[in-house]
């Protein structure tokens, strides 16, 4: 039996990034050392250059609606991955992670929140073909995180990765200190386990929390579960070397925030009013389509997500960039 034409570009384009993600993650193990901000800088690049030419080919070889909701989708998993960074952040410094081995543990991370993002797809998937009302629930859930977004800090984060750690310690007997990327280590003749199985463990549980705001997110611009993957696996690509080309900048984002809950936001209303457009529960509407809600088109999505990021780095950058000049010299 033949393959449709989309079938197969899925599968070419499931063998070539999964090669992609092994050669990076062999460079990494076989090579462990920071990164400077050039070679950051290139790899993301590069990361986001495969991410152009996927949507072209899609555009090509099929049609700009999926084209255009695979970028939409792109940057809105790019944007909340770059909040990410800030609890990433948070676990290094807690742990004090050699900087020369940071690289293998954001690598296994994103490897952790690709498995785990890809089992919540499917989950989706499936809920959405079961139930169309799930994009009632979907579109509240994200309604509500947008305003936890907006009104939390990272003092917040630090708070609740703390609890985290204290939890995890509580559970698992670890060593003093590292041996370099290794989870188990010799002490006094005994094998025992390294900070290190704490930090994999806290990225992993941080995954997982991240992973239900970003797979309800991004099912609000598409429903097509490859599309929806792709998306999810070019916005980690990158994130690695963006936790070292940013560094010390993920502070001055301050307004980021506010571009990302917004973005969520509009997501969740557009979510809602296409559950409208789709409605079968009897105690909404009769159970007919709610016909005059608006239905948010893939290209007025992917306006709204960038218009949102671009203003609030922007805005981000000039509040740091004021602070810097009225900030008292020594």
């Amino acid at each position: 039996m033949s393959q449709s034409p989309y079938a197969l570009f899925e599968i070419i384009s499931m063998i070539v990034i999964t090669a992609i993600l092994l050669a990076d993650l062999l460079i990494i193990f076989k090579r462990p050392h920071i990164p400077s901000p050039k070679e950051s800088a290139l790899w993301i690049a590069f990361y986001s250059f495969l991410a152009l030419v996927f949507a072209g080919l899609l555009a090509m070889f099929f049609d700009g609606t999926k084209a255009s909701e695979f970028i939409a989708g792109w940057l809105t998993e790019y944007s909340l991955s770059i909040d990410n960074l800030f609890v990433f952040v948070i676990l290094m410094t807690r742990f004090n992670v050699p900087k020369k081995y940071q690289q293998e543990v954001l690598m296994v991370g994103i490897i952790m929140a690709l498995v785990l993002r890809g089992i919540f797809i499917l989950i989706g998937a499936a809920l959405i073909e079961q139930f169309s009302g799930i994009f009632y629930l979907f579109g509240a859930f994200l309604l509500y995180t947008a305003y936890h977004q907006a009104f939390r800090n990272h003092k917040d984060d630090e708070e609740t990765e703390n609890k985290l750690i204290t939890l995890l310690r509580k559970r698992i007997h670890v060593s003093e200190n590292f041996d370099g990327a290794k989870i188990r280590t010799v002490v006094n003749g005994k094998k025992v386990l390294t900070p290190m199985i704490v930090v994999f463990a806290a990225i992993a549980l941080t995954d997982v929390m991240f992973a239900f705001d970003s797979i309800p997110a991004i099912f609000g611009i598409t429903t097509d579960p490859f599309i929806v993957f792709t998306a999810n696996v070019f916005a980690l690509m990158g994130l690695r070397q963006l936790y070292f080309l940013l560094g010390g900048l993920l502070d001055k984002l301050e307004y980021l925030k506010y571009g990302i809950s917004f973005i969520l936001a509009f997501i969740g209303f557009k979510l809602i009013t296409h559950a409208m457009h789709e409605n079968q529960l009897p105690f909404i509407n009769g159970g007919e389509h709610i016909e005059w809600a608006p239905d948010i088109s893939s290209n007025v999505s992917l306006a709204v997500i960038l218009a949102s990021i671009a203003v609030s780095a922007a805005v981000s950058l000039i509040s740091a960039k004021r602070k810097d000049v009225k900030a008292p010299t020594a």
